[in-house]
C-alpha cells in the first residue's frame, strides 16, 4: 500500500508511525439534503489526534483535489513529508475523508463503455475521427448518467460541503479548519459560503476558478501553458551550448514549433516504447513544471536525432506506460465515476460537436506551442442530468487563498477572481507547481503557523527553478 502512495524511504517510518495512531469511522448523511430523512449513505472519515493535546486548537480537514480523488490517507500523506509538515499535527486533529461517489465512501461505479471506443490516431486530429470520439463520449455519459441517476446526481460540490459539516458535527468541533488543494479549494469555497459559521482557519492552494465550465477551464490552461512557455524557453536559451535549442526565447519557440510539425508529418514509432510520440507529445513536453526543464530540454535535443529507440530522457518524463492498479485491499485513489459526475452536474457548457471542434481549432490556433496538449474530447456532451449550478460569496472564517504566478493548471488570476468574490488574504507563490505549498519545506512552515496563529506573510518562493 506504501508504494502506491508513493511513500519516499525517507518517509516511511513516520508513515506507519501515523498510521498506526489513525482512527477510522463512518458518518451518516442524507443521499438528498432535500429529503433528510430519505435514503442514507456514509462518509468515511479517518483521525490522526494531535500531539499536544493540551494545547490542542480544533480539528483540520485535508482535502487533496478531484473531484473523485480520496482523502482517506491524506492527513499521513502530509503529516510524513517532512519536519514542517508534521508540526501540522502538534495542535491539530487531522482528518481525512473520501468524498461521497469515492473510495471508503458510499459509491456508484459505472460499467465500462461497450466497445473499445476510438482508437487514438497519431498526428493532427482529423474532423471526422474528432466526431467519432465525441459521439462515443455522448454515448458513454449518456449510458453512465442513466447508470443510477438518484445517487449520481447527488454527486456535487455542494453536497460535499454540506457532507463536510456533518462530519465537524460528529466530531463535536464548533468549527472546523480546512486545508484543500485544486478542486478542493472550490470545495473549501462552497464549504465556506455554505456554512460561514463553521469555518475556522482556511488555507486553499492552487485555487480553482468562480465559474466552472470544462471549455473555459481548458482554455484557460491552454493560454496559461502558452504564456509560460517563454519562461522556459528563456531558461533553455541561457544553455544553448548544452541543448543546441537556439540562444534567444525567439529561436528555442522555433525549434520546438518546427518539431512539433515534424513529429505531426512523421509520428515515430519505437522499438522499446508503447507510446507513439507526435506532435501532441512535444506539446505536453512543452508544459511541464519548471523542475522538469533540464530533462524536457534534453528530451527536445534528442527528438531531434533519429533513433530506433526512445529518447531516454522523454521516456523518464512521460513514463512506461499505463500506471499500475493498487494492490487488492489498498485504499482506492481515484474514483472516476464521481470525478466525471461532479464535473459534469456542474458544468453548463455540454457542446454539440460542432461548438467543440471549433473551440479545439481556436485553441490550437491561439496556442500553437501547447495546444496540443488538451485531447479533444465530449467532456460532459451527453451527460443526462440536469446543471447544478453554485454560487459562492463571502462571508466565513480566516482564509488564505494561495495562487502560483506561474501555474497553469490553476491560473494565478483565478486566485484573484475568487479573491474578489469570498474574500481572504491572498497569498503569492512565485512558481509554476500545482499545489506546491505543503511540498516546499518553507512554504509549509508559513502554512503551519497561519493554522496556528491565524497570521501569515504574503506569499513564499515556491519549488526553485534548477539553476543548470
Amino acid at each position: 500500500m506504501i508504494r502506491t502512495l508513493a511513500v519516499t524511504d525517507g518517509q516511511r517510518r513516520k508513515f506507519r508511525a501515523l498510521l498506526g495512531r489513525m482512527e477510522c469511522g463512518t458518518v451518516s448523511v442524507p443521499l438528498d439534503y432535500r429529503k433528510p430523512r430519505g435514503r442514507q449513505i456514509t462518509i468515511a472519515i479517518t483521525r490522526v489526534k494531535a500531539v499536544d493535546r493540551k494545547r490542542r486548537l480544533g480539528s483540520l480537514a485535508l482535502n487533496p483535489g478531484g473531484p473523485g480523488a480520496s482523502g482517506y490517507l491524506f492527513p499521513l500523506q502530509i503529516a510524513s513529508m517532512d519536519q514542517a509538515n508534521a508540526r501540522l499535527n502538534e495542535r491539530y486533529d487531522l482528518i481525512g475523508f473520501d468524498p461521497r461517489g469515492v473510495g471508503y465512501s458510499t459509491k456508484a461505479d459505472c460499467p465500462a463503455p461497450q466497445g473499445q471506443g476510438v482508437p487514438p490516431e497519431p498526428g493532427p486530429l482529423p474532423k471526422e475521427t474528432a466526431k467519432l470520439i465525441h459521439d462515443s463520449g455522448v454515448a458513454a455519459n449518456k449510458a453512465c448518467g442513466d447508470f443510477d441517476p438518484a445517487f449520481l446526481g447527488q454527486l456535487t460540490t455542494l453536497n460535499s460541503a454540506r457532507d463536510l459539516d456533518r462530519v465537524r458535527i460528529a466530531l463535536g468541533e464548533r468549527k472546523l479548519s480546512y486545508l484543500g488543494i485544486s478542486w478542493g479549494t472550490w470545495l473549501g469555497a462552497v464549504y465556506r459560503s455554505t456554512f460561514p459559521g463553521s469555518v475556522g482557519r482556511m488555507f486553499l492552494d492552487s485555487v480553482a476558478p468562480v465559474n466552472f465550465r470544462l471549455d473555459d477551464f481548458e482554455d484557460g490552461h491552454a493560454a496559461g501553458t502558452e504564456r509560460h512557455f517563454a519562461r522556459m524557453a528563456a531558461w533553455i536559451a541561457k544553455r544553448d551550448g548544452t541543448y543546441g535549442l537556439g540562444s534567444t526565447v525567439k529561436q528555442v519557440r522555433a525549434t520546438v514549433l518546427a518539431l512539433g510539425r515534424a513529429y505531426d508529418e512523421t509520428p515515430r514509432h519505437y522499438s522499446d516504447w508503447e507510446m507513439v510520440a507526435d506532435g501532441a507529445t512535444v506539446a505536453i513536453l512543452a508544459i511541464q513544471s519548471a523542475p522538469d526543464w533540464p530533462q524536457v530540454a534534453q528530451a527536445f535535443k534528442e527528438m531531434r536525432e533519429e533513433s530506433d529507440t526512445a529518447p531516454p530522457a522523454l521516456k523518464k518524463l512521460l513514463g512506461q506506460g499505463a500506471l499500475q492498479r493498487p494492490p487488492a485491499g489498498a485504499p482506492e485513489r481515484f474514483n472516476a465515476t464521481a470525478g466525471q459526475a461532479v464535473f459534469c452536474n456542474e458544468d453548463p457548457s455540454r457542446l454539440g460537436f460542432s461548438d467543440a471542434w471549433a473551440t479545439y481549432e481556436r485553441r490550437l490556433k491561439r496556442n500553437p506551442i501547447t495546444g496540443r496538449a488538451s485531447r479533444f474530447s465530449a467532456q460532459c456532451a451527453g451527460w443526462p442530468l440536469p446543471v447544478q449550478k453554485i454560487k459562492v460569496r463571502r462571508g466565513g472564517g480566516s482564509l488564505v487563498l494561495a495562487g502560483h504566478r506561474y501555474e497553469a493548471v490553476s491560473l494565478y488570476e483565478w486566485t484573484k477572481q475568487m479573491h474578489a468574490a469570498i474574500g481572504g488574504t491572498i497569498y503569492t507563490v512565485a512558481d509554476d507547481v500545482h499545489g506546491s505549498v505543503m511540498r516546499v519545506p518553507d512554504c509549509a512552515a508559513e502554512a503551519v503557523s497561519y493554522f496556528n496563529t491565524g497570521r501569515i506573510d504574503r506569499g513564499c518562493d515556491g519549488t526553485a527553478v534548477p539553476a543548470k
